[in-house]
């Protein structure tokens, strides 16, 4: 029995991107990881990123953390939103994109 097998390709530092530009104009390369999954590890990866991303809403929200902790929560939510942002559908994108007024 064969199963399905989905190729996702993560890119990180390239052109394609408008945020990453500032990676090009200091010089940095362009590194391409590809990974091959099957269908349950692309759910998996998909509920790994959504309760990543879940954790640091719940992080950003609470008023007991200080802003300097909370800029950096917001940087790494930035990365790990746009990985779950190749995986996902629109409708489940909507679901962890950020307000601009928040920022």
């Amino acid at each position: 029995m064969a199963g399905t097998v989905k190729g996702i390709v993560l890119l990180k530092n390239t052109a394609i991107l408008p945020q990453d530009q500032m990676y090009f104009e200091r010089g940095l390369t362009a590194n391409m990881l590809g990974f091959l999954f099957n269908e349950r590890e692309c759910r998996e990866l998909d509920y790994v990123l959504r309760k990543e991303l879940d954790e640091m809403l719940f992080d950003l929200n609470d008023k007991r953390i200080d802003s300097e902790i909370k800029m950096a929560i917001e940087s790494r939510y930035k990365v790990i939103f746009r990985m779950y942002a190749r995986l996902a559908s629109p409708k489940e994108i909507s679901r962890y994109a950020r307000n601009r007024m928040y920022h």
